[in-house]
Parts: structure tokens; C-alpha cells; sequence
């Protein structure tokens, strides 16, 4: 499993130009379901999502030390299968991805995982499938890409975030 993980001021999606989810301060998370993504995996993106000290403490002035928990912020998960396509030649193939009928209730599942480990009230989701437009004001920027071990790259990080500067 494959998140992007962007620290954000704001984030919204929107289907045939109706809101469906927004939050304020918080995470907006892209999620990539491989193939043979199963339970752990899920386990290991929602543990590192919800506690990646991506926030100033405030109090302390230290930089890299709350969580989206500590901050009582919000999460948006979007599904984006994209993530694991793979060019040949010029076009994207995407064979790693997990198929779209295994795919939607285990990302509801996820969603349901995000759900119990923080509040209900403050995970929010686009809609499976649909062709949507997520807009976000980036926080930074801050983006982190976190894998949950299996990747199919062949710089493969086992598990760590690595950071982008865009």
C-alpha cells in the first residue's frame, strides 16, 4: 500500500461539481491499493498516518513533533490507484493495482480502520471510483510518501517516508 501524505491547511473533493468531503488543518492522504495489499498493510498506513509528527508543537517551538492527534486535525483519504501505475513506453499500465472490485471494500475497510484508531467525526473520504477533483492548500509544502513494505519499486523504502519538497 502507497500513501501520499500532504500536510494541509485546507483540502476538499468535489464529484460533478458538488462537495463531497473537506476539512480544515490536517492531512490529505492518497492511497494506492496493491494487488496484494491485505490487512497489515492497512494497519501499518493508518498506525503511520495518524502518528507521523508532521506538525509544529506550538508550545515547545519545536518543528516535526505533534501528530494530526496531538493537533485534534483532520484526515481526508482519497483512493488513487494511480499511484501504482507503471510506464511502458508512453503509456500508464496499471496491472499492480489492486482490481476495482477487491479494491472498493477493502479502502472502505481502511476507512473504517482510520475511523476507530482516531474519531469518526474527523476522517473524511471522496468516493470510491468516481472521477473527482481534490483541491488543497499544502501546509509548507509538506509531502510524504509512506509505503507499507511491499512495493512494487525497485527503490523500494521497506516502510519509510520519504520527503518531497513539492
Amino acid at each position: 500500500m502507497r500513501a501520499v501524505v500532504q500536510r494541509v491547511l485546507s483540502a476538499k473533493v468535489e464529484v460533478e461539481g458538488r462537495i463531497v468531503s473537506e476539512i480544515g488543518p490536517g492531512l490529505l492522504v492518497l492511497v494506492g491499493l496493491l494487488e496484494t495489499d491485505c490487512d497489515s498493510d492497512a494497519d501499518y498506513i493508518c498506525r503511520k498516518v495518524l502518528n507521523m509528527r508532521l506538525f509544529p508543537n506550538e508550545k515547545t517551538g519545536k518543528s516535526w513533533d505533534q501528530s494530526v492527534m496531538q493537533r485534534n486535525y483532520a484526515v481526508l483519504l482519497v483512493s488513487q490507484f494511480t499511484l501504482y501505475g507503471i510506464l511502458k513506453g508512453n503509456k500508464p499500465d496499471f496491472h499492480v493495482a489492486m482490481p476495482p472490485q477487491k479494491a472498493k471494500p477493502f479502502y472502505s475497510s481502511l476507512v473504517e480502520k482510520f475511523s476507530k484508531a482516531y474519531k469518526p467525526n474527523a476522517i473524511k473520504d471522496g468516493i470510491f471510483g468516481a472521477m473527482m477533483q481534490v483541491h488543497l492548500v499544502n501546509d509548507g509544502p509538506v509531502t510524504m510518501q509512506l509505503d507499507s513494505g511491499k512495493s512494487t519499486d525497485t527503490n523500494e523504502n521497506n516502510g519509510t517516508a520519504a520527503a518531497t519538497d513539492n
